[in-house]
């Protein structure tokens, strides 16, 4: 059973940058991928980034060039950081490890 925390959304206002967090617990989570999920109101969830446990990385297209994913073993987590944030980056942000996910966390861009 794996157990995830997310943190380090909040409010930031366009052009900002947020790092967020996942924190994994629990057992058989350590050879897996690790993917940063969002969901908008009323839209589908959405792949952001995805690491693999060698460090691979792919991104969204919409988030090319702005968000980097990686990972620290040896703590069991995994960053996203954002950059240059725009006001359609406002979503909650939900990491996915193992086929767990964890709670999410509110990234609101706003002026």
């Amino acid at each position: 059973q794996v157990q995830l925390v997310e943190s380090g959304g909040g409010l930031v206002q366009p052009g900002g940058s947020l790092r967020l967090s996942c924190a994994a617990s629990g057992s058989s989570f350590g050879m897996y991928a690790v993917g940063w999920y969002r969901q908008a109101p009323g839209k589908q969830r959405e792949l952001v980034a995805r690491i693999t446990f060698g460090g691979a990385t792919s991104y969204a297209d919409s988030v090319k060039g702005r968000f980097t994913i990686s990972r620290d073993n040896a703590k069991n987590t995994v960053y996203l950081q954002m950059n240059s944030l725009k006001l359609e980056d406002t979503a909650v942000y939900y990491c996915n490890w193992a086929l767990a996910w964890g709670q999410g966390t509110q990234v609101t861009v706003s002026s």
